[in-house]
Order: C-alpha cells, then structure tokens, then sequence
C-alpha cells in the first residue's frame, strides 16, 4: 500500500485565463480554474452533461509555463495532487478550500510545437 500517493490527472478547458503573480524575487504561482465534463443519460433517457470546477495552483517553473502558454478555454490535460487547507477571511470567518497543486500539464489539441509543457 505504500506505492499509492495523492496523484490527480484532469482533462477539462480553462475557465479563465491564469492569475499570474510573483510572491517573492523570481518565485511565481499561477491560480487557474479547470472546467471537467462528464456526459451521461438521466433515468428518463435524455442526455446530461455534468460540468465540475477545480481550483488548480502552479509554482515555479510550472507557473511560467503556465502563463506562456495557457489563456482562457485552453483544452488540457494535467497532473498534480490535491491540497486540502484553510484561511481565515477578511471578515473573520475560517474558510476551506480544496484545490490541485499541479505537477505538469500538455496542451491538448494544439498546432503549435511548443504547445506541449512537462514540468519537471
């Protein structure tokens, strides 16, 4: 059992583009969110296409990649693992929120060479 690890893979598009930003001298992280759709039919036979949101966070080198080469409704495919945490909000409350430290990505369906990322 020790081989299993917290490993996440999405394909999904960008639902805006990423939010770049550089936290200290030359330390970046990019927040973008993914949108995943899973298409079914419902118990009355019509078609349904159920779409989820995933808050996906970059750092380092990965987030300049991001950042070249993703933009709003970009089509990918990503890894990373999923984060549990919680913030205290400017008006006091305690906040939680689940999000996806992703490790590399590739751009799907691209006609440009450099579309594809792997982040090391």
């Amino acid at each position: 059992m020790n081989t299993l690890k917290n490993n996440v893979r999405l394909i999904g598009n960008l639902g805006f583009d990423p939010e770049v930003r550089e936290i200290a001298k030359g330390r970046k992280v990019a927040r973008m969110s993914l949108a995943t759709n899973e298409s079914y039919r419902n118990a009355n036979g019509e078609y349904v296409t159920d779409t989820q949101w995933h808050t996906v966070v970059a750092w380092g080198q990965t987030a300049d990649q991001v950042q070249r080469l993703l933009r709003k409704g970009s089509p990918v495919t990503l890894e990373g693992r999923l984060v549990h945490r919680s913030y205290d909000a400017k008006d006091g409350t305690k906040r939680y929120i689940t999000e996806v430290v992703m490790n590399g990505f590739q751009v799907l369906g691209g006609t440009r060479q450099d579309e594809h990322a792997e982040a090391a």
